[in-house]
């Protein structure tokens, strides 16, 4: 059986190396980003029929009204996250992600921290990403069907946070799964309103605040399917 990751025309390296280059050319400057993001093949984690878009700088559907993330947005995420850290997975440590959808940003994430914790709340979801990730064998990274509004209390505490999905107000729960000197970055803002990304980071004064980019993700919902 052929392997997806391989890809060919569309789907192939030098096709990913160009997504790379316009991340490059729209203001990503962190090279250890570009790099985890140009080894993570992002054509296996959409549906056959949409493989030849999969490296357009754009959100694209995986069904149940969610999307993989633009690669712009993610690779800005990231490269806040790691700003200032240092080198290596050391700099994001332990991460959760809240929201694994197909499993693309988990994949990145895997190769940026030293072990990595992503929950998903739809079960199919779950199952559709443990399918995609499998040909990646990353022995660092662990998948969840749970209510990700929650955290994951039994993993924490968690040197890095980073949500896929868009909350009013930052979940307390997050706020305590965050280790000292730990960074979180979350879409904040209603479905329906403005939503920007927020990144939080916990000293011992308390969490200081910064505001990013706007941004347009789907909401943040409690429950599982």
């Amino acid at each position: 059986m052929k392997l997806r990751a391989t890809g060919n025309g569309m789907t192939s390296a030098r096709t990913r190396a160009r997504m790379i280059e316009r991340l490059r050319e729209k203001g990503i400057g962190d090279e250890t980003v570009l790099a985890a993001m140009g080894e993570v093949p992002r054509h296996i984690f959409v549906e056959e029929a949409l493989e030849s878009r999969a490296y357009e700088d754009t959100a694209l559907p995986i069904g149940h009204a969610q999307t993989i993330s633009q690669p712009f947005v993610i690779a800005r995420m990231l490269e806040e996250l790691r700003r200032g850290r240092g080198a290596g997975p050391a700099a994001l440590g332990k991460a959760l992600e809240i929201g694994t959808g197909c499993g693309y940003q988990a994949a990145v994430l895997a190769k940026l921290a030293t072990e990595v914790y992503s929950i998903e709340r739809i079960e199919a979801l779950a199952g559709l990403a443990r399918r995609n990730l499998r040909e990646l064998r990353l022995p660092n990274l662990r998948l969840k069907h749970g209510d990700g509004s929650a955290g994951l209390p039994e993993a924490a505490p968690f040197d890095t946070i980073i949500s896929a999905a868009a909350t009013p107000v930052v979940p307390p729960a997050f706020l305590q799964q965050l280790s000292m000197g730990g960074r979180m970055i979350l879409p904040v803002g209603d479905e329906d309103q403005a939503q920007a990304l927020c990144m939080l980071e916990r000293t011992p004064r308390g969490f200081r605040e910064s505001w990013l980019d706007p941004v347009r993700f789907v909401p943040l919902l409690s429950g599982v399917e």
